[in-house]
């Protein structure tokens, strides 16, 4: 099983970025899928989650109304959009499965940074 993400990378504040993630050797479309984060010095947080199906998706605090999760079966692709981006977004991003990011395949991170 192999996860990659891709899209990060240095944003102004206020800026946008879209994550993506692919996933190989498993039913992409039997999971649910999630984003985690790590900021330097601090735990795994949970941003977003959604349902192997796509109909359904959930999000932190501090994620509701500027980030947006989506995904595509037939491509095997998840995809994270980040809006109105903050300094404290910036964090490693990890592609998760399971739609709290308690399944068991993770992939390698890709890094978001917010600076102007």
């Amino acid at each position: 099983v192999q996860l990659v993400e891709s899209g990060g990378g240095l944003a102004q504040p206020g800026g946008s970025l879209r994550l993506s993630c692919v996933v190989h050797g498993v039913t992409f479309s039997s999971y649910a899928m999630s984003w985690a984060r790590q900021a330097p010095g601090k735990g795994l947080e949970w941003v977003s989650g959604i349902t192997n199906d796509g109909h359904n998706s959930y999000y932190a605090d501090f994620a509701k109304g500027r980030f947006t999760i989506s995904r595509d079966n037939a491509k095997n692709m998840l995809y994270l959009q980040m809006n109105s981006l903050k300094p404290d977004d910036t964090a490693l991003y990890y592609c998760v499965s399971g739609l709290y990011s308690d399944g068991e395949y993770s992939g390698q991170g890709t890094q978001v940074t917010v600076s102007s």
